[in-house]
């Protein structure tokens, strides 16, 4: 399973940068107040329905699709990096933590590229002074550069710096275009660890099936347990 990876992707920071400085609109604040401290603010670039108030991209009714906001119309460098990314985009944000803000451990369940759903991170404003970590590692984020973070992991960020720390954050769908990139990527990886329960319940389910290849699955999956229980 991988942890993060640095993508092989180009960036047109000084663009970015730029448009970045030049969107006059209000930041919003991120709605799950409880995971930070100081202030972490939002601009929606794509969003369910294209709504610029819309600042958590999995808050869809039912019939809602992705759309560009107005705010995409006024940056063409980002326009131009996502379309280059060939893969369905669900949502595009600039997301500014502030100085001295910091968002607390926490999850994003199912957001990874094993589950089928890929989260990128542009630093477009960084300083050496922020720490953003999934589970124990650091990952050395740079400004330009472009970088995938299981989401599913748990993860902090800290913006000890005197400046603001802006990404552009957009989460993807997976397919073969991004397997063959991730492929190319240069990845930090753990192994896969088995769901106690769910494998215990699926181990149940295949054992009433009283079939040769259903015991044989259901032995096979016992043993990975009992070898991750004492690794």
């Amino acid at each position: 399973m991988i942890r993060f990876a640095c993508l092989p992707l180009s960036v047109d920071l000084p663009s970015i940068q730029h448009e970045v400085t030049q969107l006059t609109t209000e930041w919003m604040p991120h709605l799950n107040t409880k995971y930070y401290t100081g202030n972490w603010d939002i601009k929606s670039l794509r969003s369910p329905r294209g709504a610029e108030d819309n600042s958590v991209p999995d808050l869809m009714s039912a019939g809602d699709t992705y759309l560009d906001t107005p705010l995409m119309a006024r940056c063409p460098a980002i326009q131009e990096f996502t379309g280059n990314l060939q893969c369905n985009i669900m949502s595009v944000r600039l997301m500014n933590l502030r100085s001295g803000a910091v968002i607390k451990p926490h999850r994003d369940y199912d957001l990874c590229f094993e589950k089928g759903e890929a989260r990128i991170h542009v630093p477009v404003f960084t300083n050496d002074q922020v720490t953003f970590y999934c589970e124990e590692q650091l990952v050395p984020m740079r400004e330009g550069e472009c970088w995938y973070i299981n989401a599913n992991k748990t993860h902090q960020v800290a913006n000890r710096g005197t400046s603001d720390r802006i990404h552009l954050v957009i989460d993807c769908v997976v397919n073969d275009w991004m397997k063959d990139l991730f492929g190319r990527a240069e990845k930090n990886e753990v192994p896969d660890i088995l769901d106690v329960q769910e494998t215990m319940a699926l181990i149940a389910a295949l054992k009433t099936h009283h079939t040769e290849m259903a015991n044989t699955m259901a032995a096979s999956l016992q043993a990975q347990l009992e070898a991750q229980a004492t690794a």
